[in-house]
């Protein structure tokens, strides 16, 4: 396998970036190729969003699924901004990952040429970012994958100053979110972006969800699955035993790779 750590200059950014990538290369067919029905096609890629507060790193049983369904892995890091563009300038971190590092990998390995070859995935904060992203750039991105997504859009419409949840204040909201009294309807809820795929009449990006029955984002995911159900979008929504944590995330990577290809 290759582990490559590349430091770019992002535009959108207005600054240089560090982001890993997994490259399934540099075993002996024996290895690994053979049989593998996966290295009969060329590579496709994923896009591996992290999670509130993760520095995207750590991801060695990923490197794992990678090797065994012939799969480049990108990993960037967007700190806590949701893989949003905030309102402020040089903070467009959704433009960063959903065009920006996308074209990147695309001149610099010549991978994700075509969309069918090119997917998003993400955990918590990441699966909120992988929805988002896949329906902002349906033409980018083949297939959605969000697990125990942070769909956190109705939990803090109309927050004021002063106010806070356990994770963070209305100051760090606002910042992220932009006005929280005009969230549901912005482009930031990933309810707004469907509506809007489905008025303009293009096609909504297949959809991969999982949570688990004890984790704290469960009735959110739940939430936003009732409204995929309630506007014909179909989408692959699964709940398992599990909480929020990584051995629930490896077990679904897994379960989403398989669908993805």
């Amino acid at each position: 396998m290759s582990l490559i750590k590349v430091e770019m200059f992002s535009n959108s950014l207005s600054r240089p970036v560090m982001f890993e990538m997994f490259m399934p290369i540099g075993f002996r067919p024996d290895q690994l190729t053979q049989p593998n029905p996966h290295y009969d096609r060329p590579c496709k890629t994923v896009f591996i969003l992290h999670g509130f507060t993760c520095w995207g790193r750590g991801w060695e049983y990923i490197y794992e699924l990678g090797m065994k369904y012939n799969l480049a892995l990108v990993f960037p890091t967007v700190e806590n901004c949701f893989y949003l563009d905030l309102d402020a300038s040089t903070f467009k971190y959704g433009t960063f990952v959903g065009v920006e590092l996308v074209e990147y990998i695309r001149k610099t390995f010549g991978l994700c040429q075509e969309k069918e070859d090119t997917f998003i995935s993400g955990f918590s904060m990441g699966g909120f970012g992988a929805l988002h992203l896949g329906l902002s750039y349906p033409e980018t991105f083949g297939k959605i994958a969000a697990l125990s997504s942070a769909l956190i859009v109705h939990g803090i419409a109309g927050m004021k100053p002063g106010d806070a949840t356990p994770v963070a204040n209305y100051d760090y909201y606002r910042n992220v979110f932009g006005d929280l009294d005009q969230i549901i309807e912005s482009d930031k809820n990933p309810e707004t972006l469907v509506k809007k795929l489905q008025l303009e009449g293009k096609l909504i990006p297949p959809i991969y969800m999982a949570c688990g029955t004890e984790d704290f984002l469960l009735e959110n995911n739940r939430q936003f699955h009732q409204f995929l159900i309630k506007n014909n979008v179909k989408a692959n929504y699964i709940e398992s035993p599990g909480n929020h944590d990584m051995n629930f995330w490896n077990t679904y990577f897994e379960k989403s790779f398989k669908w993805m290809l």
